[in-house]
């Protein structure tokens, strides 16, 4: 069973930055791509970021490019999310999820991943 678990959410004010983690216990020799998503009141959990498992590919969805830096700590077993510029429409949960059928790769269809985190909350205050 692998388990997925996110921190460094928070209360923000706009034009500040957070780093969201997501530390991962799974097998030893494991590879597998991550993917970050988040879900604001009311709507429905959309894609944010996604990276390979060798980090050589990073995927983001055009309302947090130049804004959202996805990157991993394989030794760690650990994503993140660096998250600049915040605007009160980045509140949301944020939820990692791994992806154990892409390495090369990562996707943005959320249906693909296999396992989900907790979410963190991020509250952007104007």
């Amino acid at each position: 069973q692998v388990q997925l678990v996110e921190s460094g959410g928070g209360l923000v004010q706009a034009g500040g930055s957070l780093t969201l983690s997501c530390a991962a216990s799974v097998r030893t020799f494991s590879s597998y791509a991550m993917g970050w998503f988040r879900q604001a009141p009311g709507k429905e959990r959309e894609f944010v970021a996604a990276i390979s498992w060798t980090g050589g590919n990073t995927y983001y969805a055009d309302s947090v490019k130049g804004r959202f830096t996805i990157s991993r700590d394989n030794v760690k077993n650990t994503v993140y999310l660096q998250i600049d510029s915040l605007k009160p429409e980045d509140t949301a949960v944020y939820y990692c999820a791994a992806d154990f059928d892409r390495v090369y790769s990562a996707t943005r269809r959320e249906n693909e991943y296999d396992y989900w985190g907790q979410g963190t909350q991020v509250t952007v205050s104007s």
